[in-house]
């Protein structure tokens, strides 16, 4: 079972993360974190590293949904979505596959708001294909 779901634009990376923040605001998630793995690794190692960002994307609803049946799921949210630069003008998006992290909770009630929450981040990594095309 693969973890995650994605797609690679042909855009400047700048231009990605406002792409990836729209589509997934237009799913229902907003953005609670954003990660920049190249300033932090700089920053704390003194090494470059390659256009990485980790945005922490929450659909309130759903979380709010997802604690109800199982308090101690709030260790696996929010969902992660990494937009990282695989080289100049191609960026990879990815998202957790939340079905299959939480495969590890056994509460089938949980499994059916971690399909509705893989859906609504399927459905934000075909958005930004369709753009690609």
């Amino acid at each position: 079972m693969n973890y995650y779901t994605s797609t690679t634009l042909h855009i400047d990376f700048p231009t990605a993360i406002q792409q990836v923040k729209a589509a997934l605001k237009d799913e229902g998630f907003g953005v609670l974190s954003e990660i920049d793995i190249r300033q932090k690794m700089k920053e704390k190692t003194n090494t470059e590293f390659r256009n990485y960002t980790i945005l922490g994307a929450c659909n309130p609803p759903l979380a709010l949904e997802a604690l109800g049946v199982e308090d101690k799921v709030g260790v696996m949210l929010p969902c992660n979505v990494i937009v990282q630069e695989l080289k100049s003008g191609e960026i990879e998006v990815a998202s957790i596959d939340p079905f299959a992290s939480m495969q590890v909770i056994d509460n089938d009630e949980l499994s059916v708001v971690a399909k509705q929450v893989r859906e609504k981040l399927e459905n934000v990594v075909n958005a930004l294909s369709e753009t690609a095309e």
